[in-house]
């Protein structure tokens, strides 16, 4: 056998393989994704026709352009036509006087061929997408470097599961804005996105622009549950958050908003709503909105208790709320970490419109926080949950506990103060709100004879305490205590608690009265 004969396995792999992209001179380097074509051509489109700036403001931005030279002069032409002014080689000449990226590629005569080797002006559009697409493929590349660098590098306060978190984070960042950092905003987009939100109001005729209650006299007073807004529902423990919360979250999730489409045309389109349940199971929430809906006793359907009749309603409600976008998560002891995580998941798959937490105690703070005390623990909490609302830009409602000292008063309507931890949950809430029933302390208050009473004495306080059950029973007072962009008051609420269930009063002159 001769040598030319034999074959080397290795070698035959090493033929096999593909080379690196850019591999110069054998040394395996890789640049990263760019277009210098395509930005040339989108910069001397704009030169040409200030109009074609138009058709890529809105997404593109000096920060997407690999070259430097060409990031100063996209954004000299977009400070020009900004300010009515024509963006042109002579225009720009005073510009780069001193730019040092711009003089190392021929200075002002570079701008001037720039605008000289423009065929055509009708595809910016597309020139604009491919440079904005080379730009999302090098923020991919660097944070898979990071990915990549942190797996490596092992240390006790980042665990593996907090590292595909953040992993998560920076995509989640990266497919909703293109950046992995917003930095500032000028206050001309601020004040473009308030003429926006005013006009939709208009639009709508006064109706809501948030995320509707699904109680009238509750949205007017509220205007709706708004985009970045922390709500905080808080109340002692019987008084009906998370009924409250159920029930906002059905008429939320049955509600359709009138919403822009990508043809500019309007569409209806279903919220989606995402409910935390930190206390209770999924399946004792799907039951308690069953018993909201149907009017059957919730304790009634887990024993099977039912007639026909009431059998046939939860059956049909049941069937009703199959095609409902409410997504339940019933997981115990969730960080803020992990309920950032799964909200940024559910909005990637089915969008996202409300996000509801029960209950705020409940949320475990930050393993590198625990041994702090509980005030600094649920500062964390409530800072992490408007953050959320902000980053994902809908409403977070989170449901609080009380502090016993309102049991401790006369007066047991609650007070900002009664939040339990309360600075930091005061501060960093948009809307406090709270829920008291009067109904429920006078049925504790049973009068009951006194040594040496008078018998007319006693008949008498108890005709006045039937009196004041009679004018509270089934009422639920709904007290916004804080509203950061509105007025401040009460709403009174009818509330069946056989059925656990709000719902709007009808109008025969509730006032809420001193206890005493």
């Amino acid at each position: 056998m001769t040598t030319s004969d034999m074959t080397d396995p290795m070698a035959d792999e090493a033929a096999n393989i593909t080379p690196l992209h850019g591999d110069e001179g054998g040394i395996g380097f890789r640049s990263p994704p760019h277009n210098f074509e395509a930005e040339m051509a989108l910069l001397g489109a704009i030169l040409v026709n200030n109009r074609s700036f138009e058709r890529v403001q809105e997404f593109l931005f000096p920060e997407h352009f690999a070259d430097p030279a060409h990031a100063s002069v996209y954004a000299a032409c977009a400070h020009l036509i900004e300010h009515g002014q024509i963006a042109d080689p002579v225009t720009l000449k005073n510009y780069f006087k001193d730019d040092a990226d711009l003089q190392a590629i021929g200075g002002q005569s570079y701008i001037a061929e720039l605008a000289n080797a423009v065929i055509t002006i009708q595809n910016a559009l597309d020139l604009g997408r491919e440079v904005y697409d080379c730009f999302l493929r090098r923020e991919l590349i660097d944070i898979g470097g990071q990915v990549v660098n942190g797996a490596y590098e092992y240390e006790l306060d980042t665990p593996a599961p907090q590292q595909i978190e953040r992993a998560e984070e920076m995509l989640f960042q990266l497919a909703e804005e293109g950046s992995t950092e917003t930095g500032f905003r000028d206050f001309k987009s601020a004040v473009t996105g308030a003429i926006d939100m005013a006009a939709a109001a208009y639009k709508r005729d006064g109706q809501l622009v948030g995320v509707p209650t699904g109680f009238t006299d509750l949205d007017k007073l509220l205007g709706g549950l708004h985009e970045s807004d922390l709500v905080i529902i808080a109340a002692r423990p019987s008084m009906g958050k998370t009924a409250l919360a159920t029930n906002v979250a059905y008429h939320a999730a049955s509600t359709k908003q009138r919403k822009d489409g990508p043809d500019g045309t309007e569409i209806e389109e279903s919220e989606s709503v995402a409910f935390f349940s930190l206390e209770m199971s999924a399946e004792q929430l799907a039951t308690r909105i069953i018993s909201e809906q149907a009017h059957v006793r919730s304790d009634s359907i887990r024993r099977g208790d039912v007639r026909e009749e009431e059998y046939n309603r939860v059956f049909a409600v049941s069937q009703a709320l199959h095609g409902l976008k409410l997504f339940i998560d019933d997981t115990p002891a969730l960080t803020m970490s992990q309920i950032r995580t799964r909200a940024r998941r559910l909005k990637r798959q089915h969008g996202l419109s409300l996000i509801i937490i029960d209950y705020l105690q409940l949320i475990n703070p930050p393993a590198n926080s625990r041994g702090d005390n509980r005030v600094q623990e649920v500062s964390q909490i409530t800072r992490g949950l408007k953050a959320l609302a902000k980053e994902l830009n809908v409403p977070v409602i989170a449901l609080s506990q009380l502090s016993r000292a309102v049991e401790q008063r006369e007066d047991k309507r609650p007070q900002l103060s009664d939040l339990r931890e309360s600075g930091s949950i005061e501060q960093d809430a948009d809307v406090v709100t709270f829920i008291y029933r009067e109904e429920y302390y006078r049925e504790r208050e049973q009068p009951t004879p006194r040594d040496s009473e008078k018998q007319e004495t006693y008949l008498e306080r108890q005709h006045r305490h039937d009196e004041l059950m009679e004018k509270c029973r089934g009422k639920a007072e709904v007290i916004i205590a804080k509203q950061r962009h509105g007025p401040i008051g009460t709403v009174v609420l009818q509330f069946n608690g056989d059925y656990t269930q709000f719902a709007d009063l009808s109008p025969d002159d509730y006032l809420p009265e001193d206890r005493y």
